[in-house]
């Protein structure tokens, strides 16, 4: 039996995201069969981008290592201890937008979502230029990824462990959502 219900976890992020204003399209869960690695993912969007152009995506990797250590912490804190926050599973969060024909300055861009997503939500802004043919121009797609860790002992005590990023990622989409239109439709 496992000491740590990672499924539940999941299921009740799936239900938090929804709070927060999210809608959740997708979920899939993957085993490795060789390390027992997994990973659960969720594909989801703001509510009010149901039609685009805003899909995010979150990603809960799981080292079966991490769970063998913090089973020994467990044992090794006994009944009513309270276990170590040092192990943690890493969360990733991405944003991505479809191709912008009229990219914003990807500097700017950084320094703005810094902002808004503050010390809770790190993120990280890249771009991608792709050329259709050598004649062409190239078109931009923007990606932007956060990276959260989150404590087993606070999933295995069932405590809020993602309120505060998922307010942060709320903010962040809405930012984005604000600023599209100008990036994708010609001004």
């Amino acid at each position: 039996m496992a000491v740590i219900d990672l499924q539940g976890f999941v299921a009740d992020l799936k239900d938090h995201v929804v709070e927060h204003g999210f809608h959740v399209h997708d979920e899939r869960h993957f085993i490795e069969t060789y390390t027992n690695r997994q990973t659960w993912e969720v594909d989801l969007h703001p509510d009010r981008a149901c039609d685009g152009p805003l899909d995010m995506h979150v990603a809960l990797e799981v080292d079966p290592r991490s769970l063998i250590m913090f089973e020994d912490e467990l044992i090794r804190v006994g009944e009513g201890g309270e276990p170590s926050g040092d192990i943690r599973l890493p969360l990733t969060i991405s944003f991505a937008l479809p191709p912008l024909p009229y990219a914003p300055d990807l500097l700017i861009l950084a320094t703005d979502l810094a902002g808004v997503g503050s010390t809770e939500l790190p993120l990280e802004v890249s771009a991608l230029d792709s050329f259709a043919a050598v004649t062409d121009g190239p078109v931009r797609a923007i990606s932007i990824v956060a990276r959260v860790e989150v404590e087993l002992a606070k999933i295995f005590f069932g405590r809020d462990v993602l309120c505060d990023v998922l307010d942060r990622c709320s903010k962040v989409a809405e930012f984005l959502l604000d600023r599209a239109p100008a990036w994708i439709d010609e001004p």
